[in-house]
C-alpha cells in the first residue's frame, strides 16, 4: 500500500522538538533516523520502532508489527499524538541502536 505524505509530515512534526531528525524514502515507505541512527519508520501509515530495552519499557503493551513481507518485527507507537512521549522514546533509544555503517 505505501505511506502517505501527509503522515510522514505529520510524524516529522509531532517529532520536531528533536533535533537532527531526518527520513528518507524507500520503496513507498519512510526510514526515520535520529542523530544518524534508524531508529525506525513509517510503513503503511504506522509509525513503527525498533524493539530495543528502552523502547519496550516505555511501551510495554505495543503490538510487534511486520513492516513489510520479510522483515524483522517493530514496535508499533500508538502515541503518535504525544510529542513529549516522542522525544522520550527516541531520547531513549539512541544510545542503544548500533552506529550507520561507514560508507566506502
Amino acid at each position: 500500500m505505501g505511506s502517505s505524505i501527509a503522515y510522514l509530515e505529520f510524524i516529522m512534526d509531532q517529532l520536531s522538538l528533536l533535533d537532527d531528525v531526518d527520513y528518507k524514502a524507500m520503496m513507498g515507505e519512510f526510514i526515520i533516523y535520529y542523530k544518524g541512527k534508524i531508529v525506525g519508520g513509517i510503513y503503511d501509515d504506522r509509525f513503527l520502532v525498533k524493539p530495543t530495552k528502552s523502547a519496550k519499557k516505555l511501551m510495554p503493551d505495543a503490538s510487534l508489527e511486520l513492516p513489510y513481507e520479510g522483515a524483522n518485527k517493530m514496535l508499533m507507537v500508538d502515541e503518535v499524538e504525544d510529542r513529549e512521549f516522542l522525544e522520550n522514546l527516541l531520547n531513549a533509544m539512541v544510545s542503544e541502536l548500533p552506529e550507520p555503517k561507514k560508507k566506502k
